[in-house]
């Protein structure tokens, strides 16, 4: 079975307060973008094997999504061994959400090739033990997160009449660095409201608190942004805790030359 998992973008992100846990609830829109991974797998007659091509996938058998995916469900329901194929075109560190793509998209391929019948509520507990990000993509649909990134309600947000360009300098960003200067608090006007507005008016109110910290340790990611607001966007954010930078535009954009030694992608209007 053949299948493609997409990435996704994060519109806007409030971190707004630390809790006991340690972890910190946050607010935020998850947004589906075209640009995926593709996935295959097919009964394998021995063990399950991984194989990968594309960006290589540096992690152990352990911490494989998407044999952690299959795994997960082989304890729950009869599952042949399988031989999996990755065709890794998402960029890792980019705050694009996929290595959760991949997982949930697993669960969705198993599920529905061998018809076990789970409910997308179920797909989603299942998800939710895989990671934060996971649930998202059962749906794969533009919702508001609040929590963890793991509470969702369904929001009507389209931007399918929209150029949307994803640059990804070769910067790793960790989520220690990340949250280095963070100051959780609530803002005065919540993300979900502001997206309702629109996306010409959200340059000045729509903002991600991990910019802050990022751009001053990296300012060539600052200057991503900047050059896309230069070409034209009428919106541009550092996606998640990044290195990846979107922009919003009106006008298919002119960017050749521009952005050397990055991952780009250009999402055109539907």
């Amino acid at each position: 079975m053949l299948f493609f998992s997409n990435a996704k973008i994060n519109i806007g992100l409030n971190i707004t307060e630390k809790r006991l846990d340690g972890f910190h609830n946050l607010e935020t829109v998850f947004y589906p973008v075209n640009l995926s991974d593709i996935l295959e797998f097919v009964v394998n007659e021995g063990d399950t094997v991984f194989y990968n091509s594309g960006l290589k996938v540096e992690v152990s058998e352990k911490n494989n999504l998407v044999l952690r995916a299959y795994n997960l469900l082989k304890e729950k329901y009869y599952l042949p061994e399988l031989k999996i194929q990755l065709h890794k075109i998402i960029p890792f560190g980019a705050g694009l959400g996929g290595g959760s793509s991949n997982a949930a998209f697993m669960l969705k391929a198993l599920n529905d090739y061998f018809e076990l019948k789970i409910s997308n509520s179920e797909l989603m507990n299942y998800a939710r033990e895989l990671g934060s990000d996971c649930p998202f993509f059962i749906k794969n649909k533009p919702v508001f997160a609040e929590g963890t990134g793991n509470i969702f309600n369904e929001t009507g947000l389209d931007l399918s009449e929209y150029y949307i360009l994803i640059v990804k300098p070769d910067i790793n960003i960790s989520t220690k660095e990340a949250f280095k200067d963070i100051i959780p608090r609530k803002p005065e006007i919540s993300v979900k409201d502001i997206v309702k507005l629109p996306v010409e008016k959200w340059e000045y109110k729509l903002i991600n608190d991990f910019e802050k910290t990022v751009f001053k340790l990296y300012p060539e990611i600052k200057k991503i942004k900047e050059t896309l607001y230069a070409r034209g966007a009428i919106y541009s954010q550092m996606s998640g805790t990044g290195s990846s930078v979107f922009g919003i535009f009106d006008n298919k954009p002119e960017i050749s030359g521009l952005f050397k030694d990055c991952f780009v992608f250009l999402q055109e209007p539907k």
